[in-house]
């Protein structure tokens, strides 16, 4: 029985409230907080398409140069462009059947769609996928500050580069001084607010990579210091098209904020504003994606590796090279530690109420808030260890739960249509996207199982 039926009986009701509260990426309100919030006269168009946009570009933007190198560079931007339409229309779906059913959750949406096993997949698959996320940013950090030789050649990180190698600066050692000095404090607080003007800086770190990576690559292309990229991927046998699908789940990694759309979503005074909201955003961070990747596959060539800012180790061959180096480095590197925090905030919520779902909310419980948030960062932390590439990373939570979150499962709830809200162009869409999304990342799962196999051997 739907949410808005007027005959919803209290034990029903209960049990939804219950259900959004553990599945919800904000936390429930406080009594004393009631008065602000009835004074809460709606988030801005624009406060909103910057909350998204943060969602959307995350780590996902260091690896889309080696797609690019991969698929080439025509067919690469092609890619872009069409994940981005496919994530648009996922999340029409979602929003159009939560707005019918006077939704505000994903997985709430779920367990209305689906029943309890429902929500449990979702709040799985977000646990998997930010999980991985998380030890990408950490493998980033790693490979920024204490250097990476994952390609057979080592490029040096900022401090071996300014000290030269010492077990101080590590990649054990900085990561775990990165982990009890930055992300232990961060990863404290309570609530999403308390985060929003590390979030709002976290932006402006992104940009300054952005713009000095395109500065940088238009200087050396007046020059005429660089290579043509490469336009069409080179195929010289089915092992190499198998191959070409490893880079979708990257792709699709890049664009998951799912979770998200209904927290910033229930903040709006006008919910109509959800789609232009959703549609702006998703423009804004294609725009950056293109240019990032386009910039940084003219400016390395085939030497683009698969954690872009490890080949910012290198002469530029500019003027002041080092220095811009540096500052592309550690602008980016800062920007992943202030948004650590916001992807590990759902992570610990949704982990919560996979295993405790019927107990209190998380926030108002001291002890279990400290156990897993512990036991979270020791993971990630110990994950990033043994991982030695962020490609390996995005390959795995791309073609599991990333695409489950961003495709698969916002198919089956149009397909399944609890609130008479799809036509038949919608289910020809979520079928499609469904095929395409299985048969692509199956066949990626599959060429990655290849690639570990022929490694082994040949180690």
């Amino acid at each position: 029985m739907g949410i808005g039926n007027g005959s919803t009986s209290d034990s029903q009701h209960a049990s939804h409230k219950a259900l959004q509260d553990v599945t919800t990426p904000l936390l429930p309100i406080k009594a004393e907080e009631e008065d602000a919030i009835h004074e809460f006269n709606g988030a801005s168009f624009s406060g909103a398409v910057f909350n998204l946009s943060t969602t959307i570009v995350g780590a996902g933007i260091m690896a889309l140069p080696a797609s690019i190198k991969m698929l080439g560079l025509i067919p690469g931007i092609l890619m872009i462009i069409l994940v981005a339409l496919l994530t648009e229309a996922s999340i029409d779906m979602l929003v159009r059947c939560s707005h019918q059913g006077k939704i505000t959750s994903y997985g709430w949406l779920m367990g209305e769609t689906f029943g309890q096993w429902g929500r449990i997949a979702l709040q799985a698959s977000v646990v998997i996928n930010n999980i991985g996320v998380l030890v990408v940013y950490m493998i980033i950090i790693g490979d920024v500050l204490s250097g990476t030789s994952t390609t057979g050649v080592h490029h040096s990180g900022i401090f071996e580069g300014w000290f030269g190698p010492h077990v101080w600066n590590s990649r054990p050692v900085v990561l775990l001084a990165t982990t009890l000095l930055v992300f232990a404090p961060l990863v404290s607080f309570k609530r999403l607010d308390s985060l929003r003007y590390t979030s709002a800086l976290s932006v402006a770190l992104a940009v300054v990579f952005v713009v000095i990576t395109a500065g940088v690559a238009i200087v050396r292309l007046i020059e005429g210091s660089v290579e043509m990229p490469k336009l069409f991927p080179e195929i010289d046998g089915i092992n190499s098209v198998w191959k070409l699908f490893t880079a979708v789940p990257v792709l699709v990694t890049a664009y998951i904020c799912h979770y998200n759309v209904h927290s910033i979503d229930n903040e709006l005074e006008d919910r109509s504003q959800i789609k232009p909201i959703v549609q702006t955003s998703l423009g804004l961070c294609s725009s950056v994606y293109i240019a990032t990747s386009f910039f940084a596959y003219l400016l390395f060539g085939e030497a683009t590796l698969a954690d872009v800012l490890s080949n910012f180790d290198s002469d530029l061959h500019i003027p002041f090279s080092s220095v811009f180096n540096d500052i592309v480095r550690v602008s980016y590197v800062v920007h992943v530690m202030l948004v650590f925090p916001i992807v590990f905030f759902a992570l610990r919520l949704n982990l919560d109420g996979l295993l405790f779902p019927t107990s209190r909310h998380i926030s108002r419980d001291n002890r279990r808030f400290t156990i897993i948030t512990i036991s979270l960062v020791a993971v990630i932390y110990l994950a990033a260890i043994f991982i030695p590439s962020i490609w390996d990373a995005f390959q795995f939570t791309g073609a599991t739960a990333a695409v489950l979150i961003g495709f698969i499962f916002p198919a089956m709830i149009i397909l399944r249509d609890p609130y008479d809200v799809a036509t038949k162009r919608d289910k020809v869409l979520a079928v499609t996207m469904i095929v395409l999304a299985v048969l692509s990342n199956s066949v990626a799962l599959y060429s990655d199982a290849l690639s570990i196999f022929y490694r082994k051997q040949e180690a």
